[in-house]
């Protein structure tokens, strides 16, 4: 069986295949975007996590006809009223400039002290099957945490580096990437999905 992550970003690809790999799916050969034909992919206009993630995993099991897998994740802010959400890739107006986004936060936040610096990491994740089958599901994962200062790390990508996890000194770039599976919203959501693609499989 062919399972499409489907996502452009590199760095999420290599996490979601590694976190997939880890879970064991013997006999599912996991592809991404870029191993598969082009086709139009609908503007993030979802006003939530799932909302944007089921619309990619449906665009994409309708364009190529695999089960699709695709996830949206974010931070949200607890000073910022639960923002950036789903605009957490183009917080500062840029899609995709991790370091303008993350910039822009630390700096929305400067006076905020530390004990009011609570943020979390949201994911949900959509799996969808193609053509007749109406399989459609829903998961998600959250990952609370603090925010720093100043990015510590070189691990991660995005937000990763002036994130804390609960119940630890390190941020999020500085675990390694076991760590990081272990904990993640993506991790989480990721694993919650598996029972449901071996459903498929078998």
């Amino acid at each position: 069986m062919k399972l499409l992550l489907a996502t452009r970003n590199a760095a999420k690809l290599v996490e979601l295949r590694r976190i997939v790999a880890d879970a064991g799916l013997g006999g599912v050969d996991v592809l991404g975007l870029a191993d598969v034909p082009e086709f139009p992919e609908a503007p993030e206009t979802g006003a939530t996590f799932a909302e944007n993630a089921l619309a990619k995993a449906r665009d994409a099991a309708a364009a190529t006809g695999l089960v699709s897998v695709a996830d949206d994740s974010g931070i949200t802010v607890d000073a910022l009223n639960g923002m950036p959400g789903v605009l957490s890739a183009r917080w500062s107006g840029r899609h995709g400039d991790d370091d303008a986004n993350l910039q822009l936060v630390l700096d929305q936040l400067s006076d905020t002290p530390d004990d009011r610096r609570g943020a979390a990491f949201v994911c949900a994740a959509a799996l969808v099957a193609p053509g007749g089958d109406p399989s459609e599901t829903i998961v998600h994962g959250t990952w609370r945490g603090t925010l720093l200062r100043a990015p510590r790390g070189e691990n991660g990508f995005g937000y990763d580096p002036i994130f804390r996890p609960e119940g630890d000194e390190r941020s999020s770039a500085e675990l390694s990437p076991a760590e990081k599976d272990a904990l993640s919203h993506r991790g989480q959501a990721l694993r919650a999905l598996v029972p449901h693609v071996l459903a498929l499989v078998g």
